[in-house]
């Protein structure tokens, strides 16, 4: 459980929407991080973009980024 709440993903800007029905459709429903994220559109924006340009530079093997994400997450205490 996040220490803030997130956004209501019903009440955000279209590009930010479509992003948390992607999570949805994927993981069942949107990622919390996301959803805090979202509270400020340009921090939302940035870190998508972080993603983005991770996924698309061919820099690290998305089987690695899952790993990674999911050993931060288990550091974090987060039940990802």
């Amino acid at each position: 459980m996040a220490r803030i709440d997130g956004v209501n993903p019903e009440e955000v800007d279209n590009y930010t929407q479509k992003v948390l029905e992607a999570q949805a459709k994927a993981w069942g429903a949107p990622l919390l991080n996301h959803l805090v994220y979202a509270r400020r559109p340009s921090i939302f924006r940035g870190v998508r973009a972080m993603w983005t340009g991770l996924g698309t530079s061919g820099l690290i093997d998305e089987k690695l980024q899952a790993l990674v994400n999911r050993r931060v997450a288990s550091i974090n205490g987060c039940e990802f």
